[in-house]
């Protein structure tokens, strides 16, 4: 059986609405559990979204409990918008296979490797941030716990991302000189 680019498209459609909703319960829970913990009942801070124990920070101090729960907060808003850009793109029918090299397609792929840049950036420091932490003799939890892991690939995938943005910004100016050249 062989899977055509179409069905290949639609099932990863599926999975980007999938990946998407995961990610918006992820944020969601991280802005939830923030302002319930410092508005409502501070001892929430043990026992944070997905059993994250931020206690020791809230105990250490509250301002830098909520920076550090807006850098998790942040990532997991920028990585739903990504798979957001992703469903806007294939839903829209932007993606055209006689005609790939389209400004629509381009814009995407630039917007895509600059947010991918902004997570990695943000995952880093966030990650720098809870390390700092650590050497404070505070107890956190692990940045892959945090939603912060893995900033080197973000920053890696955003520059890769961008090489080829810039490759497809040179297809688009080929092909409209091409198109004008008829």
């Amino acid at each position: 059986m062989k899977i055509t680019t179409a069905q290949m498209l639609k099932i990863l459609y599926v999975f980007a609405w999938i990946i998407f909703v995961g990610l918006c319960i992820e944020a969601g829970g991280f802005i939830f559990n923030a302002v319930y913990t410092v508005t409502v009942n501070p001892s929430g801070a043990g026992h944070f979204w997905e059993k994250i124990d931020l206690s020791g920070l809230y105990s250490y101090d509250v301002g830098h409990y909520l920076v550090q729960t807006f850098f998790m907060t942040l990532v997991g808003l920028m990585k739903a918008l990504l798979f957001y850009l992703i469903i806007k793109l294939l839903h829209d029918k932007k993606l055209n296979m006689e005609n790939p090299f389209n400004k629509e397609v381009g814009s995407f792929i630039f917007n895509v490797s600059y947010l991918s840049l902004f997570i990695g950036g943000f995952s880093h420091w966030g990650a720098e941030y809870a390390q700092w932490f650590v050497s404070k003799d505070i107890a956190m939890p692990d940045a892959q716990f945090l939603g912060l892991g893995g900033a080197d690939v973000w920053l890696f995938m955003g520059v890769v991302l961008l090489i080829i943005a810039q490759i497809f910004k040179r297809g688009i100016e080929l092909q409209e000189e091409n198109e004008l050249t008829v």
